[in-house]
């Protein structure tokens, strides 16, 4: 594969790869917005219903108190009242008939905060003003004015977020309202669209009957008459907080105990452990287990009136770098005047908490992606490695050839020159040309043996010969065989056949081969005079044979990859260096078949030392 495709290959991976990873990046990072918006409304939510229910909590419980004072200070009057037999028959009918119609005025009006809170639970409503549905709403032809927006602000809670708008384009003449009715606006959005669709009307009954107020008021002026104004207040207070309901701020302004409430100092108005339990179920109710800090403060900047912290199942809370989210809700809205204080709420490990609801798909997603770059990289190893191989059998079939060219140039020049009457004359010379072609033969068949025997040995059907085998004679007979080669080369060779016992079960054939190769090698890769070390020798239960030169030598990486296939050692200025990277490999593959290894230490420009271990005869399992 040339260099030009595989640069090509990887670069349109890597943009695929890099494609995929963009992709992944962006849907996570989506999700994960998408679910801390959706956590940040759960939140306020749940904040809002806190403030209210402490609120709620606390006129129920100062309407209990004040009740008990009022039916102390009743008992009290009473005993007065004795006193003044004729006016008390009259005085108990008008407290009774006011009585009843405190309590007809309560259910009304609690009637009608159930179904407001019903309404705003279900719906994102908008008050209207009676007098803005008679002069656009209700008349067909004058509703095309009216327009709803969704905004962002401060909403009806003074929090920041978003709300519906409500107004009219153009202005006409203003139609006095029908009824005391509260009418409220339901919008519906389209999707991303900050105008309304359409919307509808939802009309409730009055907040408060003033029919029965007024009879309230009358029949109370007409007591107050008889006996001191005292008792009629403390008698009638109970009775006022169940009109108010703890919902109608406007009415809470007309009667002394919002008064009185609002003085009291905010730490005294809220039961810290009170608080936690009721944030702890909001929370529950939405879905949010984890761990949090609440606290409560005077205004924005004021100091801490407490703080809790809440641990989820012994959860760790670790603090951020960063500044977390806080969450507010105002504290008793209905006080007169502004709010007195702040609910806050932070959650250390909201990123945890968010990453923990995505993690059913965010690890297969990562496990895939991983997956996919394994892929990459394995593709791009095979691909090198192909490469490199392909780049090595070129270069085994150049050498070949040249190899081969040589012995074959060689014969036919010999044999062209028997045909020549004079040569062929002469025995003599007959004779030598014969030697010639026959040596040339001998050389062009070791050639085509050595590639046979690998072929062989990739195809895993070389017969191997399981006999008795002398290591030391072998090494005799092979290094005997070999001298014309050293004087040839002028070298030296040191035997040192030091092993007592040397008996192995092998194959002589490849094991000659095997000695062969390793000092065909001692002497191709010496720069001048070859100095060569052989011996053998026990270690254990196995004979060493060591083959020792003072060549070339090699580094650690070339060391690495010197019984690989094809693979040759750069020789530099040593041309003289023949063959097809056959060798080692072969060499190899025969050990680990006879149950040895080979080992080979080396050091740059200081000469290699191979190490082949045989297991002797008597500690192997012999193989008829």
């Amino acid at each position: 594969m040339k260099k030009r495709s595989i640069t090509l290959i990887i670069g349109l991976m890597s943009i695929a790869l890099l494609g995929v990873m963009a992709m992944q990046y962006y849907f996570v990072r989506e999700s994960f917005k998408q679910k801390s918006k959706l956590f940040d409304e759960a939140v306020k939510a749940s904040l809002t219903a806190v403030a209210n229910r402490i609120e709620r909590i606390e006129i129920y419980e100062f309407a209990r108190q004040q009740e008990r004072e009022n039916q102390e200070k009743f008992r009290q009057d009473q005993e007065q009242l004795k006193k003044n037999e004729e006016s008390l028959g009259l005085q108990v009918k008008y407290q009774d008939s006011i009585k009843l119609l405190q309590r007809l005025a309560f259910s009304h009006t609690q009637r009608f905060n159930e179904m407001e809170t019903r309404l705003n639970q279900q719906y994102p409503t908008v008050l209207i003003t009676n007098e803005f549905y008679e002069t656009y709403i209700r008349r067909k032809e004058y509703s095309n004015y009216v327009r709803i927006t969704l905004e962002q602000g401060y909403t009806s809670e003074n929090t920041i977020g978003e709300f519906a708008r409500v107004y009219a384009v153009r202005e006409i003449k203003e139609v006095k309202a029908k009824d005391d009715s509260a009418r409220y606006l339901i919008p519906i959005f389209g999707p991303n669209s900050s105008l309304t669709a359409t919307y509808q009307i939802r009309t409730l009954p009055p907040p408060v009957n003033t029919r029965l107020l007024g009879q309230i008021d009358l029949l109370e002026k007409k007591l107050n008459k008889l006996r001191n104004q005292k008792l009629i207040g403390a008698a009638t207070l109970f009775d006022s907080l169940k009109i108010m309901g703890g919902k109608q701020s406007a009415i809470m302004e007309d009667v002394a105990i919002g008064m009185q409430l609002s003085k009291r100092p905010l730490e005294q108005r809220i039961d810290k452990t009170q608080a936690v339990d009721l944030l702890i179920n909001e929370l529950d109710q939405r879905g949010i287990n984890s761990s949090f800090v609440m606290q409560v403060r005077n205004s924005e900047n004021s100091p801490l009136i407490f703080q809790a912290v809440f641990n989820y199942n012994n959860e760790t809370i670790e603090e951020s770098k960063n500044p977390p989210m806080v969450y507010k809700a105002r504290l008793f809205q209905s006080d007169e005047g502004k709010s007195p204080g702040e609910l806050r709420v932070y959650f250390p490990n909201k990123g945890s908490i968010i990453a923990g609801t995505m993690g059913y798909w965010l690890l297969p997603i990562l496990t895939l992606l991983a997956l996919l770059i394994g892929c990459f990289a394995y593709t791009l190893t095979i691909i090198f490695r192909q490469k490199k191989i392909s780049e090595m059998k070129t270069d085994f079939i150049n050498n070949m050839t040249h190899e081969f060219k040589t012995p074959v140039a060689t014969i036919m020049i010999a044999s062209e020159s028997l045909k020549d009457p004079e040569i062929s004359a002469d025995e003599r010379r007959v004779s030598k040309l014969a030697n010639i072609i026959y040596d040339e033969n001998v050389r062009l068949g070791s050639h085509i043996e050595r590639v046979l025997n690998i072929a062989r040995l990739e195809k895993e059907n070389l017969k191997i010969e399981r006999t008795n085998v002398q290591i030391n004679n072998l090494a005799n007979a092979v290094l005997e065989s070999m001298k014309l080669q050293l004087e040839k080369a002028e070298g030296i060779l040191n035997v040192h056949l030091d092993a007592t016992n040397d008996l192995v079960i092998g194959d002589e054939l490849h094991l000659s081969n095997v000695m062969y190769n390793l000092v065909d090698n001692a002497i191709k890769y010496s720069q001048e005079k070859p100095e060569i070390t052989f011996k053998t020798f026990n270690r254990g239960k196995s004979i060493v044979i060591s083959v020792a030169d003072k060549g070339i030598g090699m580094t650690k990486d070339q060391a690495e990859k010197i019984f690989d296939q094809f693979y040759r050692i750069p020789t530099g200025n040593i041309h003289n260096v023949k063959g097809f990277g056959l060798g080692l490999s072969y060499v190899n593959d025969i050990i680990k078949r006879l149950n040895g290894k080979i080992t080979v230490k080396s050091e740059k420009d200081k000469g290699t030392q191979f190490e082949v271990t045989l297991p002797l005869k008597h500690s192997s399992k012999e193989v008829a």
